[in-house]
């Protein structure tokens, strides 16, 4: 079977990666590609009524889209995170306030976090997207609690307000599923559709 530093090799194929989360970069960097990374500019808009699945792949699109269009030639890949619990899409926080709020809403329940990646080379008409999904059972959070992990600063660039790999791993009992998914990129999904791509007849 090919490996990743095989696989790297055979293609000149530039691969830039969509966004600025330093977690999405070092989980890339871990699987051993070389890429360029950009920030994307797009609306993060709730439509109502979309399927969580759904609602990660369009943002992760979208994400993807609006960097392909200033490197066609290359692999953009992009990725979109939310938080599901009880129905309500969880993205990132707007203020301290709601930081807590998410928190107490998570606080001794079972949550599920969707991660959405899309791959997309414009001038080869690719475009292919997909999510993973992980099942978060938090532990029982006290006010006290809340408001001293809300006090760091972690939860507001976070979905969900928490970082499972950082401080935030005091709030979570058990998880099912890829922790990766969780940090916001599926390493597995994210060779699986690599794979997929560099076997399009276009390529």
């Amino acid at each position: 079977m090919t490996n990743l530093q095989e696989m790297k090799t055979e293609t000149a194929m530039k691969i830039v990666l969509a966004s600025g989360s330093p977690r999405r970069q070092k989980l890339l960097l871990k699987l051993g590609y070389d890429f360029e990374v950009v920030t994307p500019v797009v609306q993060e808009q709730n439509i109502s009524g979309e399927l969580p699945e759904d609602h990660v792949k369009r943002l992760s699109r979208l994400k993807a889209e609006s960097v392909a269009r200033e490197y066609p030639d290359s692999l953009v890949v992009g990725a979109d995170t939310i938080v599901v619990s009880e129905g309500r899409i969880l993205g990132k926080p707007k203020s301290k306030a709601e930081a807590k709020s998410m928190l107490k809403l998570l606080s001794d329940k079972t949550h599920i976090v969707f991660t959405g990646l899309s791959m997309i080379v414009m001038t080869k008409d690719i475009a292919k997207s997909d999510y993973d999904s992980t099942r978060v059972t938090f532990n029982k959070l006290s006010s006290e609690d809340i408001h001293r992990y809300v006090e760091s600063g972690e939860p507001l660039d976070k979905a969900g307000a928490y970082g499972i790999q950082g401080m935030g791993s005091f709030l979570v009992d058990t998880y099912e599923g890829e922790l990766d998914t969780v940090i916001g990129f599926p390493s597995k999904l994210f060779k699986k559709m690599y794979e997929e791509v560099r076997s399009c007849p276009e390529l």
